[in-house]
């Protein structure tokens, strides 16, 4: 029997979910806590539109990105298509690292 596509992206956003938990470090003048990007876990797994929050979060957390972006557990959420449209629907260019 398959696994239904909304319980492997449901799993999926569990793990990012336990990975952001897990990573907390300090940038300069913002504290970097994946953490916060949580409430952008349904629109990077789904193609939901983000909400006003995730994109307050996404800003806020712009300048940690590129230290996401060099985690490996990190780097396989934040880097991909969903997250970059999502940072582009918010106005938020995705940073070159």
């Amino acid at each position: 029997m398959k696994t239904p596509y909304t319980a492997v992206l449901a799993a999926a956003a569990a793990v990012v979910v336990v990975l952001l938990l897990a990573e907390a470090e300090l940038s300069t003048a913002v504290t970097c806590s994946p953490t916060e990007l949580s409430p952008c876990v349904s629109a990077i797994t789904t193609s939901s539109p983000p909400s006003r929050l995730c994109c307050s979060k996404i800003k806020e957390q712009k300048p940690c990105l590129c230290q996401y972006l060099g985690n490996p557990n990190l780097k396989k959420f934040v880097n991909t298509p969903n997250a970059r449209k999502v940072a582009s629907t918010c106005g938020t260019p995705f940073p070159k690292c």
